[in-house]
């Protein structure tokens, strides 16, 4: 039996933790679906500074909250939420990210973090939320199915950070709360 995980709210320290996993995760969840170029020049180190650089900005937004999951004193997942980006969906709450150490996953570290983001979206007056899926990324739209997450029909392209890739299309999943 493996060691308990916890989730609890980061902090601004734990943004090189969060990175780590950011990295190991998109290596693994997006081989195939991303150009192994922009995969390979992730940089956890690099990412920890930026995501510490902006910890206040990200996270002084009414709404705004961002959790960790933590195992043996090391993150091992991570989930931020906030007010929706979209345009076409004002006063709603979104689901930026959410992240889960490929050793962990199917271990409930995923449900767990979205059951905080969920409770804080709820808890700052969101009555519905969306989040964005990578296009082909079946085992996230799976996850987010069985959590009620639909589809809701908009789809959206953003061209990388390599200009010679593809562009990155992803899906909008939206869950009302009851």
């Amino acid at each position: 039996m493996s060691d308990p995980v916890s989730v609890r709210e980061a902090r601004r320290e734990d943004a090189w933790g969060i990175a780590r996993v950011r990295v190991d995760t998109w290596r693994v969840a997006y081989d195939g679906l991303i150009d192994d170029r922009i995969l390979a020049a992730l940089d956890p180190e690099r990412e920890g500074h930026r995501r510490a650089e902006l910890w206040l900005e990200n996270t002084a937004a009414a709404g705004a909250a961002q959790f960790v999951a933590e195992q043996n004193g090391v993150i091992v997942g991570w989930a931020a939420v906030g007010a929706c980006r979209d345009d076409d969906r004002p006063g709603t709450g979104e689901l930026h990210a959410i992240y889960v150490h490929p050793s962990l996953w199917s271990a409930g570290v995923g449900h767990e973090l979205l059951a905080a983001g969920t409770a804080s979206l709820r808890s700052s007056g969101f009555a519905e939320a969306s989040l964005w899926v990578l296009d082909r990324n079946e085992r996230a739209a799976r996850f987010y199915e069985r959590h009620g997450w639909i589809e809701d029909g908009v789809v959206k392209s953003e061209q990388s950070s390599l200009a010679e890739a593809p562009p990155l299309i992803e899906r909008r999943r939206v869950i009302r709360f009851e």
